[in-house]
Parts: structure tokens; C-alpha cells; sequence
């Protein structure tokens, strides 16, 4: 079974010895947010989630991968069970790849369901990240720039450029989207 994003934080940030006071510091948020989070009074959206993670420095993957199973991975491919889902409320990230030692490109299959976002902060990381709508339309915005896209349409864009993706519109919208980064840091997703 999996555990709730409270439990995890709790059990990541007493992993690297942080106090909640620590980790609100080293992530740029108040102390009130890390407890409302860890005692499951608040749902944080990804973009929050992913400022709160900075702070370890740790990846949404490896956030909601901890306590997974490593697959043994002889085998190059994967069954939807093997692709565990590393979103929020409303977006599911379904992460290809979980195991693979070495991993420097992110690759998920993302659904987001209507009215569903990665939160109204903006996202930023190190890296590249690239994509295509398969189905619905989903609204991105990269710096100043915003485009609604639609199947077949797609992206490219440097990741530390903020970024939102948004799906306003009454059907779920799903894309297939990679992550890019350096080899020497980890996917950042």
C-alpha cells in the first residue's frame, strides 16, 4: 500500500535529520506549511510539493518511489503496474522507468483530469523537458508564453524557465512527456 504525501515527508525529512523548521528554511516556506502537509491538514499541488522537495534536494520520483520495490531490471520494458503513478490531486505522472540504475531522462505518461493543474506556482528545474498531447487540450505556460496545445501538438522548452501546465478544458487531457537532465544530477521528476 502506498503512503500518504504526509507520511512520506515526515519520513524523508527525518531521514536527512531536518527539523520541520530546517527544511521550511532550505525550501523557502513557512513552518506551518511543512506541518499542515505532515499532519495531512493540506494537499500541496505538485509545483508546492516540488519546492518543499528542493529543500532535501530530492525528485518527486524518488519522493513517491522510496518505498517501492526496486524491480530487478534485466528486462527493458514495462507493464503499467511497473510504472508508478508520482503525481497529485487530479494529475497522475505514471513514471516509465522505475529501477533503472543511472537514469538520466524522466519519461511519464501524464493525465490530467478536467480542471486539474500543477499548482499556481510555477514550476522550475534544471533540465529540458519535451512532450506531445496523445489526447484532450492542455494550456502551457513557459515564461511569458502560453499556448493552449491539442493532440499531436507538441513542446520543447528549458526547464528553468517557469512553467504550468493546465487542462481547462471538460475531458481529461494526456501527454507523453521526457524530462532532460544533466548526468550529473538526478531526473528531476
Amino acid at each position: 500500500m502506498s503512503l500518504e504525501v504526509s507520511t512520506r515527508l515526515k519520513l524523508v525529512r527525518e531521514k536527512h535529520a531536518l527539523s520541520q523548521r530546517e527544511l521550511a528554511k532550505r525550501a523557502g516556506v513557512t513552518n506551518s506549511t511543512i506541518s499542515l502537509i505532515e499532519q495531512n491538514r493540506v494537499s500541496p499541488s505538485i509545483s508546492s510539493l516540488k519546492k518543499v522537495l528542493d529543500g532535501v534536494p530530492m525528485s518527486l520520483a524518488e519522493f513517491f518511489t522510496f518505498d517501492i520495490e526496486e524491480p530487478a531490471r534485466p528486462s527493458p520494458f514495462f507493464e503499467p503496474g511497473q510504472m508508478p503513478d508520482i503525481g497529485g490531486e487530479g494529475v497522475n505522472l505514471f513514471l516509465v522507468g522505475h529501477g533503472v540504475q543511472n537514469r538520466h531522462i524522466t519519461m511519464l505518461r501524464e493525465v490530467y483530469c478536467a480542471g486539474a493543474d500543477t499548482g499556481a506556482e510555477m514550476l522550475s528545474h534544471a533540465g529540458q523537458e519535451v512532450g506531445i498531447v496523445v489526447k484532450g487540450e492542455i494550456e502551457l505556460t513557459v515564461a511569458d508564453q502560453s499556448r493552449v496545445l491539442k493532440p499531436g501538438e507538441g513542446y520543447y522548452f528549458d526547464s528553468t524557465l517557469p512553467h504550468r501546465f493546465r487542462n481547462l478544458g471538460g475531458d481529461d487531457a494526456e501527454l507523453v512527456s521526457a524530462s532532460l537532465v544533466s548526468p550529473n544530477s538526478p531526473p528531476s521528476f
